[in-house]
């Protein structure tokens, strides 16, 4: 589970480092000698939000399906727990 999820943390970080890259030279490129490196960034983590949701499918729905099967194994540790305290026979 955690290599999926941390695939999808650094795809999504990538893209922001990325698209702030591509932002503070695209504003030099067009003029703006002084544009803040911090503005950059705020744009592009707001451009990345749905941007990244669109791209990384893939790997969002992998990591997702992770943590599901995890979730469900947890779920049955903790009923066949919640049964053997209880004094109920264990199911098969």
């Amino acid at each position: 589970m955690m290599v999926d999820v941390v695939t999808y943390l650094l795809a999504r970080l990538l893209l922001v480092a990325a698209l702030s890259v591509v932002i503070f030279f695209g504003a030099h490129l067009l003029g703006i000698d002084e544009f803040p490196l911090v503005l950059a960034v705020l744009f592009a983590i707001v451009i990345a939000l749905p941007l990244g949701i669109w791209v990384f499918k893939p790997l969002r729905l992998k990591a997702t399906a992770s943590i599901a099967a995890v979730d469900e194994r947890r779920r049955a540790d903790r009923e066949q727990l919640r049964s053997r305290l209880h004094g109920d026979v264990p199911p098969e």
